[in-house]
């Protein structure tokens, strides 16, 4: 049986890694992890998922990108070692392809405009869109609405904080 995290999200969604595969790294997250990928899924998730769908007017796919990381995990793959997507409380999110006219870049404002994150990053991509959209969230009275841009310049990657 598949643990569900909420009706459209189930935890092999989050916790799915190629890498971790290939490596043997088990990337189960213990108990405390597992209510916060919980929490993002029922305070944000869900939410967000059924207002694309509202706005669509039909049933819209999410697609998790990357979920949850084991410490391991996060390190083989050069995670930042402050990394929420360690302690479950952040998504990758990505709709780029699903649709002709709401892409990553709709997405992303969407969150920023109407719904309670803790940190919102536009990954990469160009002006138009973010190749995906990197989602937190801790919990509603401690989110900090924190936006961010992140850019590779000369091969690095480089995080521009953003007013809101």
């Amino acid at each position: 049986m598949i643990l569900k995290l909420t009706e459209h999200l189930s935890l092999p969604e989050v916790i799915k890694s190629e890498t971790a595969q290939r490596f043997g790294i088990d990337n189960t997250p213990p108990q405390e992890h597992l209510n916060n990928l919980r929490r993002m899924a029922n305070e944000l998730f869900e939410p967000l998922r059924a207002a694309i769908s509202k706005e669509r007017g039909k049933d819209s796919p999410l697609v998790v990108t990357s979920g949850y990381r084991c410490a391991a995990l996060n390190k083989k793959i050069g995670g930042s070692t402050r990394s929420q997507h360690c302690v479950g409380q952040a998504l990758d999110l990505n709709i780029n392809g699903w649709f002709d006219d709401f892409d990553n870049g709709d997405l992303f404002y969407l969150i920023l405009e109407e719904f309670s994150f803790d940190q919102l990053i536009w990954e990469f991509g160009d002006e138009e869109a973010p190749d995906w959209v990197h989602v937190s969230y801790v919990t509603a009275s401690d989110n900090r609405k924190k936006v961010t841009l992140a850019k590779k310049v000369d091969g690095k990657t480089v995080y521009t904080h953003l007013e809101t």
